[in-house]
């Protein structure tokens, strides 16, 4: 019998995290799940004032694999679920980043979006960005629980998610190394990308290419919303540099610039 803890941080402001709940027991009291995955959503969340997720939150659930459910529960409620337990508070900071992001690009700005379809040859690129969510929350957590955790005897963990993100930066670079040119890498393997989305030591390479843009302009996140907003979305033989102009365009003109540094760090050109 599933345990529902029907333990609910509500959105303090706008500019807060979406209201979570935890709906599954992963071993450890729910209320530190919700501290630990609302400081990750906060990080990105704040930087997104003219975001609202559509519908009344999130529910986290136990998974052998990290997803975002593209259907929404019986409530309404998006559905994300995880794969970890216990007080792993590193990986359910990982996790749930990522997964947020997928929420912030597929679950936000409906009914929109009514033409979104998951399976698209540019997904990579999306879920290349929820890896950047996920080191960038996990640097950002790092210091802001060096000065003020959820918890006062959490302050000690910050540490760790910093060396967390810095092990997924430095196996990035074991692939494509840091001050290596990204244009002639991608063009090897980007279709093998448009055939398969999660492959995640190239979308960690493209996450690392991406982290200091986003760290250097974290309003960018809030152009993420728009991601699949393009009228072209679903084409098959959509490249990546019209996805990315369809998305630029798709954004209000303050996010537009943000989508053309994007662009130029995978030296992509836009027309």
């Amino acid at each position: 019998m599933r345990i529902v803890f029907l333990l609910v941080l509500a959105a303090t402001c706008k500019a807060s995290s979406p209201d979570i709940r935890v709906v599954s027991d992963f071993g450890v009291q729910p209320a530190d799940i919700i501290a630990v995955t609302r400081s990750a959503a906060t990080t990105i969340w704040r930087h997104c004032p003219d975001t609202r997720l559509v519908g009344p939150g999130i529910d986290i659930f136990r998974n052998n694999h990290p997803v975002a459910v593209h259907e929404r529960s019986a409530e309404g409620r998006v559905r994300v679920g995880l794969a970890t337990e216990k007080t792993y508070w590193s990986q359910y900071a990982f996790q749930f980043a990522h997964e947020l992001t997928h929420v912030l690009a597929r679950h936000t700005r409906e009914p929109a979006r009514a033409g979104y379809r998951e399976h698209r040859p540019n997904l990579w690129l999306e879920e290349s960005i929820c890896e950047t969510a996920s080191l960038f929350a996990l640097r950002a957590m790092a210091k802001e629980w060096e000065q003020q955790a959820p918890y006062p005897n959490w302050s000690s963990y910050a540490p760790s998610l910093s060396g967390y993100a810095q092990q997924r930066l430095e196996a990035s670079w074991k692939v494509l190394a840091k001050d290596k040119p990204i244009g002639p890498w991608l063009k090897i393997h980007e279709p093998a990308m448009r055939k398969d989305s999660v492959i995640r030591d190239f979308n960690n390479v493209i996450a690392a290419r991406l982290l200091p843009i986003f760290e250097a302009e974290p309003s960018g996140w809030e152009a993420v919303g728009y991601l699949n907003l393009g009228k072209r979305g679903n084409e098959v033989r959509l490249s990546l540099a019209d996805h990315l102009a369809d998305w630029r365009n798709a954004c209000p003109p303050k996010h537009r610039p943000f989508v053309t540094r994007l662009a130029a760090a995978l030296e992509v050109r836009l027309k």
